[in-house]
């Protein structure tokens, strides 16, 4: 069975998650913004071995520290979409901007399309572009978990920024109600910033999406 653990990073509070296989203890982790010691401490703490990157999008609150990491620890990127391509291309802009720690552009192993799969260990979970916040933003759902890891998708009481370059609010709307609500009211997902809330309770009290 899937398990996770939550570990903020950055000055931006970017939910990093650790995944991992609790058969195998192999893990991948979802989004590495920055704060590299605390995220490798807290999978030294779960005894999990680190396998893989995988990345929701490509600002640099995500993905601010993905090119270090994959070479401290010689980690495949998987994600995110190619519409994210120009997002990667400015991480060091970003980083300067931002006045973030200076981040390096990098090539995935891997980009990722809406219908693909990812696997840590025995446990696979189902790809969905969800464009909106960012052209090439994706979210990971484990069905078998009843969990979603939706980064800038949405939150509990709100929804993405779209005022963002290539940012569009029209296609995040349409990513929230025709691929997320589809994944069950039951679903818990573990957003890029703030608590973790179902797609039930945002689809009733919302007030960006509720009822839709």
């Amino acid at each position: 069975m899937l398990q996770y653990q939550t570990v903020p990073v950055t000055a931006f509070e970017q939910n990093c998650s650790i995944v991992w296989c609790d058969e195998t203890m192999e893990a991948a982790v979802i989004d590495p913004g920055g704060d590299l010691p605390r995220i490798t401490a807290e999978a030294a703490r779960l005894g999990v071995q680190l396998k893989a990157i995988w990345l929701t999008h490509a600002h640099i609150d995500h993905a601010g520290g993905t090119a270090e990491l994959a070479r401290l620890l010689q980690l495949p990127i998987i994600g995110p979409h190619p519409g994210d391509q120009f997002w990667i291309d400015q991480l060091a802009e970003q980083s300067r901007m931002f006045r973030f720690p200076q981040s390096e552009r990098f090539t995935p192993t891997r980009w990722l399309a809406d219908g693909d799969t990812v696997t840590i260990g025995k446990c696979t979970l189902n790809v969905r572009h969800c464009p909106g916040h960012t052209p090439g933003h994706v979210v990971f759902h484990s069905p078998e978990a009843k969990r979603a890891f939706v980064g800038d998708v949405l939150f509990a009481g709100s929804i993405g920024r779209t005022d963002f370059p290539q940012g569009n609010h029209g296609d995040l709307i349409r990513s929230i109600t025709e691929r997320l609500w589809p994944m069950g009211n039951d679903t818990v997902f573990i957003p890029g910033h703030g608590p973790e809330s179902s797609f039930g309770r945002e689809r009733q009290s919302n007030p960006f999406v509720g009822g839709t």
